[in-house]
């Protein structure tokens, strides 16, 4: 029976339950705590693999995003239930997979705000009604389902030092000015203890390549500016036509201070912004099998890489 809950929303207790589990159903699967956030909450990660070719995926830096987590969540469990099994995953022999590969996730980098978005923070407690006061700051958002930040009010995505000045231009004209539900950039790049954290963890895996999940368009960016990174575009042409989305330029208005363009900038190595599904964010949990069956080839080729 599968541990990954596909049928009803992601919240941080069901995170770290679900990775609980599949620690405990999976030895093969590792996980650390690599900070916990201004509420309490951890960011864990989920990890696979002996392999030379280390990888990196996250996903839900948007707390209306949540439906990212189980993705990343699922495809763990997936693979570590086919190499158990001595299986094969998206036609690759699962043990291929690992043996190639060290693969790390951080399902859930924004816990505060996906229990927000999701319903865990109940309306009247001290968390709930802080983040209503910052919605109130931007009434023509809807609250809680237009919360992308995390429950500071800072949107995570905005907090990378990659032309994170540009971006802070930016929003401001746009009217972001202070903390709210979305594209306040913060007072500083990486002044956030979740976007800290990830930048850490990244430095100090050193990945060959990063992916970062969001919702929604169908969409997958694959530049940072000018920046020339060899085999980036064959890869991402590879993505787009395992999954049927579209590999297109950033928008220029949401092409600075992301993550994975401060990944592009500063390792110079390939670096992904997915944007899963369709719709309006939240995604309903019914595009879950959906968006999990386009997903699939890119997680194990991203692993892989094109040479194999």
């Amino acid at each position: 029976m599968a541990i990954v809950r596909t049928d009803i929303p992601m919240t941080s207790a069901l995170c770290e339950e679900t990775i609980q589990k599949l620690i405990t159903a999976y030895p093969m699967l590792q996980t650390e705590v690599l900070t916990t956030t201004a509420f309490g909450r951890p960011v864990q990660t989920l990890t696979i693999g002996e392999g030379d070719r280390k990888v990196l995926y996250t996903a839900a830096h948007h707390a209306n995003e949540w439906i990212t987590c189980p993705v990343l969540l699922k495809f763990m469990e997936d693979l570590a239930q086919a190499v158990q099994s001595g299986g094969k995953l998206y036609g690759v022999d699962a043990q291929n997979i690992v043996k190639a590969a060290t693969i790390y996730t951080v399902p859930l980098v924004n816990p505060d705000g996906v229990d927000l978005v999701t319903g865990a923070i109940e309306t009247g407690t001290l968390e709930y009604e802080t983040a209503r006061r910052l919605g109130d700051n931007y009434p023509n958002i809807p609250f809680p389902d237009g919360w992308k930040a995390n429950l500071l009010g800072v949107d995570l995505n905005l907090q990378y030092p990659a032309g994170w000045l540009r971006a802070r231009e930016i929003k401001f004209a746009q009217g972001y000015t202070k903390p709210g539900p979305r594209d306040y950039v913060g007072r500083a790049p990486l002044n956030q203890r979740e976007s800290i954290a990830l930048a850490k963890y990244t430095e100090q895996i050193d990945p060959t390549l990063v992916l970062a999940y969001h919702t929604q368009g169908k969409v997958i960016y694959w530049q940072f500016q000018d920046y020339q990174v060899p085999g980036a575009r064959e890869l991402g042409e590879e993505f787009a036509r395992l999954s049927g989305y579209t590999l297109a330029d950033t928008p220029y208005e949401s092409s600075f201070a992301g993550y994975k363009d401060w990944f592009i900038q500063t390792f110079r190595r390939p670096g992904y912004t997915i944007e899963a599904g369709e719709g309006e964010n939240p995604l309903p949990i019914t595009q879950f099998d959906e968006i999990y069956r386009d997903n699939l080839g890119i997680l194990v080729t991203a692993a892989l890489g094109l040479a194999q």
